[in-house]
């Protein structure tokens, strides 16, 4: 009663010591926060994305670190699964603690932080994900986990339920038959035994070290006061209780049977009554641990209660020494005063068996949740118990369903039909022997059919509900689902997946049994089929989140095939990928190839990468892959680097390959030149099960496949098996030679796991040599394979065998299943992160786009057999064609450079201001726009996001565009030369036109004083004046120089000069002009061919064809081969190219026309002729070849020649010269009539004078800049050359010209120029009111300004050296010589001495030359735009020598044109797709079949055949280089693309190609239906997925 009373009396005052203790304790709590770095983060929670970017302290090991980092270096070692992240000791940053300069008091908040108040400060700070994250890695490293944890500053109890729920734990045991059973369990689900320890008051002994020995005396499970990094200072571990589970391996040394949890109660038992609670109802057997028995104790209660309960309890006395002693039934006494550990620990275990023996009591983690006053985390939190449900519900349909069912039943787009298309494909992709385009068609439309059907399967209510809750605006509740929704499959599916694989362990021992028994080319069928059906039902009872993932990319793909959407799909199937890159986005793997099919859904991946791009913008990308044998520890290995979560039990075994992003932070992008790594694993080599099937294709696949994405691999290699080693190393080294081959460069690093002892230098050494001898070896094998030439391993890569080869220890330090894994394993880890860090610092960037590519690429080309040949590099492609985009830019900015020059050179020549142009004066006015265009390269090839692989062509591209300036130079000093001597020779031409002009000036001026008092008749004076000009033009003929003028007649002077050569001949060849024949539109050459004599085979070995099959041959038209098909239309093209040139040359608008040029042109195409058949061929061209190409080119130029003619007939035809000035000259009558002064006369004949310059000056101006507007704006002319094709085609198949679409397909230059010509002309005609005519007028008012200021400044120079005519008409002359074709020999014969008013003529002259101007620009319309222009200044004409100084081979099978923008260019020829080859005139030898095979296809075949000249051997088409000539410079990759663009168009015009090449599609050439369902619309779609 006294001690009630004082009880009360003090209950104030303890009242008020608690309350002070407490906040005293919440005080020392904020600041431990505060000094860890997270005083906010109590709230705003680290989140599992922070800590697993790439940071730069995670790129180093930290043994020690300063206090402000634990929290990170914490985490790093955590997320290695390194044990030692509890042992990090801290720098002392506090130096006058040392030096006694703070207070006693202040020392507290300087004493070092307590490994454990570190851990636990994370987990308070973490958030769900984090801490899920964070408990698992504990896990992982056999450390205890925290099951009730006291908020720090609240004191509330949670049970931390949801960070258990990925947890598995493995043991065996053995049965009363003595057999070991194997059991995986989640561990909240399992129910086992548990052992509860707390103490009373404060013991001397270590409870939690005690624990311990009992689980694993190598490991501090349970963290205790002796562990490195222990220290007085706990603050956060008081009250928290942590759970171990003791795991047995059905060893004898197992310390328990069977698995066994321990809980361990921190702190005073007595003051955590809700924990001692819980735990000791929930317990099978209670330990508790107090200095001895003692009545008064305040616990006494507590205990007495606890002994007089039915279960077991075990007393540890740290005051007494007795052994263990049986107080009563279940109720032991030991005691540790002074005994050995050891001792103790023995006692204490075999005291805990008996107990456990008679208990039946077992703990379930998910029990401890059914508590009162505590709070679970997942029912605390809104989003998790929201996602926990709606995966519930998902897992409702999967309620008593057979688990080898379930997908077929929920997941039914990627079961039978996505199998069926995958074996389709890779069908089509290999084809037989004997396949033609009917059956490829075929085999497509069944493809298509398959994707239909997939298309209308249902969507299952189980995807529904997955797509409804993904769908929903809630991405945490979202990632709560996820995350529920794997942890419920995989408890579904664990105890069925457990049970298979133990029955297919057991089936795989019998059958590998049987075999050693057997002769070893026998087989055990019955076990065999047994054991395949058995791997088919593992196959499909494995069931994640990855299928559910695979089956969202199956809708995608059948929608995406059929363009529309499902009817039973809530969204639309174009959002599927934004879905699947979300969660990519948020840490989970994506499949990149199906494991199960052996197939990559190209179309779905694309997407996904589509849609990361556009959430995260072209990010760079480090794509690390990984290889090697099954269960070599691939995925172990990532998921300790990096912290990820692929799967790594031995029942989950990876299929396929998987891909994962990790975020790289800001500080490391720089360092790494990266913004993101991006992780491949794969499934293991030599899977065991695919072991009995074809795995060597599988795996060279899988190798080629990852080695070929990747940056860097990284190569698995567990133990020192050499039989294994040689396996993984003869497919490694492969892979690398293909890559070699195809140009890609990616390295390998090799990590050799479980070394037994890494520390040793000299076994390491050789180790390395042997390692590097074998690869040297297999490298030797694998290039005999894939048919080149490589020595040794450094052949193929860039390999440092030192840093290269890597050696790690033993996984875990001891055997599992208790074992905690080893910390020099760890260390292992980091280095190699480290080696991986500096490979990307040091790698060519990949960017998200270029990875979609680099898939596509690949796997196309592994879907052909041949890899090396079939590889298409999308990205050097992509990169090349932007680079000739931009070439075309700088060759544009060189040529209009140099036109702007030539332009002004040639006025000076022409004013005879310049009598000599030097190749040094045109590179110095060069110089400025070369500067500028060196500059721009160097720009691009440094800056562009391709940079990495546009250097490959930095040199040749530098060397060209230099070429090119050469060429410029070289070609405008040759025009501007011929200028200079086409002026000599019109010297005096020019100068009796000028003469002629000035003298009827003249006299005009004269004639009002011949008239006298009749010059004020206007009727008189008009018809002296009319008499007076024809007087005028009939003396100018007697005493001209030129000719008389007639019509001239091209084709009637070609005949007269052939008739002449070909001695009569011609006659009898050509009659009428009707019967020309156009040798650009014949089909064959055959006819104008004459095999010569020494030819070993004649025209008969010929007939039997190009090509052939193994059911009959190919021929092409009249039987000339391919090559030599392309060798005579190459010479009938180079020829017609630079005839061209030469009627350029010619002049003919200055020069006139004479006879002569025509004998030039014949003489050039005859000598040309003659020397082709001179030279390696074994063939003659018959005369009708000659005439025939003679007539067609001079009948194509014939307009250009009468055009240029005509131009030239107005200017130098006194009649029509005269009738054109007749108003001017009539002008000047009237002037001096009315007597006006002499400078008003002058003036104005200066402005007559100028009117035509000016007119040609504004017309070639504005020409030059409209060329640059419509390449700036006119779609189909503002890239390159492909660009340009792509809209020909497009335009082609709009117009349906089947005419139009034979001259593309024979003479493609010709085609083009056409083209070009029609868009400037539709250009100019559409928009010549809103830009031709602005421009024009743009550039007259330029020039009247340049005129005026030229007039003022001669005035005024006139003036001020008191100067007369004569001074201000040189003056005013040279002003303009750069841009007016004026001098003063214009005005030579023209008396104007007597001027000296020079204001007035300059008066007169801004007069006149406004109204000339007016008259210019009134005059200026669309139709007389063009022919006022010469024919070398149009537009069209500039953009033809642009673009068409190219490349323009043809394919020697199908005619397709290399699309390359360099003439003369190094490599191979390439065009972006092919056609069909009987558009080239084909045909099935012995028929009249044209042939319909794409040559594309055909290169696929092992079944047709090629005959170069003069060879009877067979090369296989495939093999088509090897028949040399015009074969070996074409690359043509194997494409079994749709392209329905030519399909559509042989269908479209079967008829007239039938006429035209008077053969049929019939028999073995018959049209397959499928080509017939293309329609127009398809076919121009398809061109923008082609080019």
């Amino acid at each position: 009663m006294k001690l009630q009373e004082e009880s009360k009396l003090c209950g104030t005052s303890e009242d008020s010591s608690d309350q002070h203790l407490h906040q005293e304790l919440l005080n020392k709590t904020e600041t431990l926060f505060h000094r860890l770095l997270l005083k906010d983060r109590h709230h705003n929670k680290l989140r599992a994305a922070d800590v697993l970017q790439l940071t730069a302290h995670s790129l180093h090991s930290h043994e020690s670190c300063a206090e402000e980092e634990l929290i990170q270096s914490f985490i790093q070692k955590l997320l290695i699964t390194d044990y030692r992240a509890r042992y990090i000791k801290t720098k002392d940053n506090n130096e006058e603690v040392h030096k006694g300069s703070v207070s006693n008091e202040e020392i507290g908040q300087y004493e070092k932080i307590h490994s454990m108040d570190v851990q636990m400060a994370v987990f308070h700070c973490a958030d769900s994900f984090l801490k899920q994250l964070m408990v698992t890695k504990l896990s992982q490293c056999q450390y205890a986990l925290p099951l009730l944890v006291p908020d720090p500053f609240t004191q509330q109890i949670e049970f931390p339920l949801w960070t258990f729920r990925q947890i598995n734990k493995s043991w065996k045991m053995r049965n009363i038959n003595n057999e070991i059973i194997s059991q995986t369990e989640p561990i909240y689900k399992a129910e086992t035994p548990m052992v509860f320890f707390f103490r009373f008051g404060s013991v001397s002994s270590s409870k939690s070290q005690l624990m311990n020995s009992l689980i694993n005396e190598k490991h501090n499970t349970f963290f205790h006061r002796n562990c490195p990094g222990s220290s007085r200072s706990r603050l956060l571990m008081d009250g928290v209780v942590e759970i171990a589970w003791f795991c047995p391996s059905a060893r004898d040394t197992d310390k328990f049977n069977e698995c066994v949890a321990f809980c361990n109660l921190h702190g005073d038992a007595g003051d955590h009554e809700k924990q001692l609670q819980i735990l000791t109802e929930m317990s099978s057997v209670n330990v508790v641990l107090l200095p001895q028995l003692d009545r008064n104790d305040k616990h006494a209660a507590k205990i007495q209660n606890l002994y007089r309960n039915k279960k077991p309890l075990i007393f540890l006395f740290t005051e007494d020494d007795s052994i263990v002693k049986l107080m009563q039934k279940g109720k032991y006494k030991i005691g540790l005063k002074d005994r050995n550990q050891s001792e103790v620990s023995e006692e204490l275990r075999r005291a805990i068996k008996d107990c456990l023996s008679e208990s039946s009591s077992t703990f379930r983690l998910e029990d401890v949740s059914r508590h009162s006053d505590i709070r679970v985390d997942e029912e605390d939190d809104d989003d998790c118990r929201r996602g926990r449900e709606a995966a519930q519900k998902m897992m409702g349909f999967l309620e008593k369903k057979d688990l080898t069912e379930i997908k077929e039943s929920f997941l039914p787009h990627q079961g039978k039909l996505w199998h069926q298309w995958s074996q389709k494909n890779k069908e089509l992709h290999r084809p037989r022997a004997d396949e033609t385009e009917i059956e490829i068609s075929r085999k497509q439309t069944e493809m298509k059919k398959i994707l239909e059907q997939q298309h209308e399967c249902e969507i299952s209510e189980f995807m529904k509900l997955f797509l409804k809750q993904m769908n929903l605006d809630a991405e945490h509740e979202n990632m709560f689902f996820v995350r529920w929704l794997i942890i419920l499959l995989h408890e579904y599916i664990s105890a069925d997946l457990s049970a298979l694989h133990h029955k297919y362990s057991e089936k795989w021992s019998t059958v590998l049994q049987m075999k050693e028994n057997k002769d070893e080319f026998e087989q055990p069928p019955a076990e065999q089929s047994e054991l395949e059906r058995i791997s088919e039902d593992l196959q499909a009872a494995a069931f994640g989140l990855e299928h559910i993932m695979r089956e969202i990319g199956q809708i995608y793909e059948s929608c995406s095939s059929v363009k529309k959407n499902k009817k039973d799909l809530q969204v639309h199937f174009s959002s599927l990928p934004s879905l699947a890159a979300e969660m990519m986005i948020s840490g989970f793997p994506l499949e990149l190839m199906d494991g199960d099919a052996a197939h990559v859904p190209v179309i779905w991946i694309s997407a996904v990468l589509d849609q990361l791009v556009q959430k995260l913008g072209d990010q760079r990308v480090f794509v690390l892959s990984v290889l090697g044998l099954q269960s070599s520890g691939k995925s172990t290995m990532l998921n300790a680097m990096f912290g990820l979560e692929f799967a790594v039990s031995a029942g989950r075994c990876t299929r396929g390959a998987f891909m994962q992003l990790i975020r790289v932070s800001d500080e490391v992008k720089t360092q790494m030149n990266t913004d993101y790594i991006l992780v491949v694993d794969t499934e293991g080599l030599r899977a065991l099960e695919l072991a009995e099937r074809s795995t060597r294709d599988h795996d060279n696949e899988l190798a080629t496949f990852v080695v070929g994405l990747a940056n860097l691999t990284l190569i698995n290699i567990f133990g020192e098996n050499p039989s294994e080693m040689q396996d993984i190393l003869q497919i490694v080294c492969q892979a690398f030679l293909r890559m070699k081959k195809v140009r890609l460069n990616p390295r390998c690093v090799f990590v050799h796991q479980n070394v037994s002892d890494v520390t040793a230098g000299e076994k390491n050494m050789e180790g390395r040599r042997r390692l590097l001898e074998k690869l040297d070896e297999m490298t030797k094998l694998a290039a005999k394979e894939e048919n080149c030439n490589a020595e040794c391993f450094s052949d193929v890569i860039s390999f440092d065998v030192q840093n290269d080869v890597k050696y790690f220890a033993h996984l875990w330090e001891g055997s599992p299943p208790m074992a905690p894994p080893n910390p020099n394993y760890c260390e292992n880890i980091q280095e190699l992160k480290e080696t991986i860090i500096s490979h990307a610092a040091k790698s060519n960037r990949l960017m998200l786009t270029h990875f979609k590519d680099r898939i596509k690429d690949l796997w196309e080309a592994l879907l052909n057999e041949r890899f090396v040949f079939s590889f298409r590099n999308t990205l050097e492609i992509s990169a090349y064609r932007k680079l000739e985009t931009e070439y075309s830019k700088w060759s544009w900015s060189l040529h209009s450079a140099m036109m702007e020059t030539e332009n002004k050179l040639h006025n000076k020549i022409k004013n005879e201001a310049v009598n000599e142009v030097e190749e040094t004066d045109l590179q110095i006015e060069l110089r400025k726009t070369s500067e500028e265009v060196e500059k721009s390269m160097s720009e691009f090839f440094e800056k562009d996001k391709d940079k990495d692989i546009l250097i490959q062509w930095k040199k040749s591209f530098e060397i060209k565009i230099k070429e090119l300036q050469e060429n410029i130079v070289r070609e405008t000093k040759r025009k501007l030369n011929e200028i200079l001597q086409q002026r000599d020779l019109r010297k005096k031409t020019d100068a009796q036109r000028t003469h002629h002009e000035n003298t009827l000036y003249e006299k005009s001026k004269e004639l009002p004083l011949k008239l006298k008092d009749k010059a004020n008749d206007e009727e008189t004076l008009k018809k002296e004046f009319d008499l007076c000009l024809e007087q005028s033009v009939d003396e100018t003929r007697d005493i001209s120089v030129t000719p008389p003028f007639k019509d001239i007649d091209i084709m009637k002077d070609a005949i007269k000069i052939l008739s002449v050569i070909f001695e009569g001949h011609l006659h009898d060849y050509i009659k009428e002009d009707s019967e020309y024949i156009s040798i650009f539109t014949v089909w064959s050459f055959f006819d104008y061919v004459i095999f010569k004599k020494s030819t070993k085979q004649g025209v008969k070995d010929l007939k039997k064809g190009a090509f052939s099959t193994m059911k009959g041959t190919f021929g092409n038209i009249q039987n000339l081969s391919p090559e030599i098909e392309a060798q005579i239309k190459s010479l009938v093209s180079d020829v017609d190219q630079q005839t061209d040139q030469m009627i350029q040359s010619f002049n003919i608008s200055k020069m006139g026309y004479k006879i002569s040029c025509t004998e030039k042109l014949i003489d050039y195409i005859k000598k040309r002729v003659t020397e082709h058949q001179e030279g390696e061929v074994k063939y003659e061209f018959k005369n009708e070849f000659c005439i025939d190409l003679v007539l067609s080119i001079c009948k194509k130029a014939n307009k250009m020649i009468t055009d240029q003619h005509r131009l030239f007939r107005e200017t130098n035809d006194p009649e029509i010269s005269v009738e054109k000035k007749r108003e001017e000259y009539y002008s000047i009558l009237q002037k001096s009539c009315n007597e006006a002064p002499s400078a008003a006369v002058f003036g104005e004949i200066i402005c007559q004078k100028l009117k035509e310059p000016i007119e040609q000056s504004v017309y070639k101006k504005t020409a030059r800049d409209l060329t640059y507007e419509i390449m700036k704006n006119c779609e189909s002319l503002n890239g390159n050359r492909l660009n340009l094709e792509k809209h020909i085609l497009k335009t082609l198949a709009e117009e349906e010209d089947f005419v139009k679409y034979m001259d593309y397909l024979k003479y493609p230059r010709f085609h083009f120029k056409s083209f070009i010509r029609d868009e400037v002309n539709r250009y100019i005609t559409d928009k010549f009111s809103l830009s031709v005519l602005p421009k024009m007028k743009h550039n007259i008012k330029l020039l009247q300004q340049k005129i005026m200021k030229a007039a003022h400044q001669s005035t005024e120079h006139v003036q001020v050296n008191s100067g007369d005519v004569g001074l201000w008409l040189k003056s005013f002359t040279q002003q303009l010589s750069d841009v007016l074709i004026f001098s003063e020999k214009d005005l030579s014969g023209e008396k104007h001495h007597d001027v000296d008013d020079f204001n007035l003529l300059e008066d007169v002259i801004k007069i006149d030359l406004t109204a000339i101007m007016s008259d210019i620009s009134n005059s200026l319309n669309k139709d007389t735009f063009l022919v006022k222009l010469d024919y070398k200044f149009r537009p069209h004409e500039l953009l033809t020598d642009h673009f068409c100084q190219c490349c323009w081979v043809q394919c020697p099978f199908c005619g397709a044109t290399c699309t390359n923008t360099v003439g003369n260019h190094h490599g191979d020829h390439s065009a972006p797709f092919h056609r069909s080859i009987g558009l080239n005139g084909i045909y099935f030898n012995d028929t009249s079949n044209l042939s319909t095979h794409i040559c594309t296809s055909a290169v696929a075949s092992s079944i047709l055949y090629i005959y170069p000249n003069d060879s009877n051997d067979e090369i296989p088409w495939r093999d088509y280089r090897r028949a040399g000539g015009v074969f070996a410079d074409w690359s043509i990759t194997p494409d079994l693309s749709e392209l329905p663009y030519w399909k559509w168009f042989v269908c479209t015009f079967k008829e007239d190609l039938e006429k035209y090449y008077k053969k049929t599609f019939e028999g073995q050439g018959k049209i397959p239906d499928e080509w017939k369902n293309y329609s127009k619309v398809d076919a121009i779609e398809s061109l923008d997925n082609y080019i």
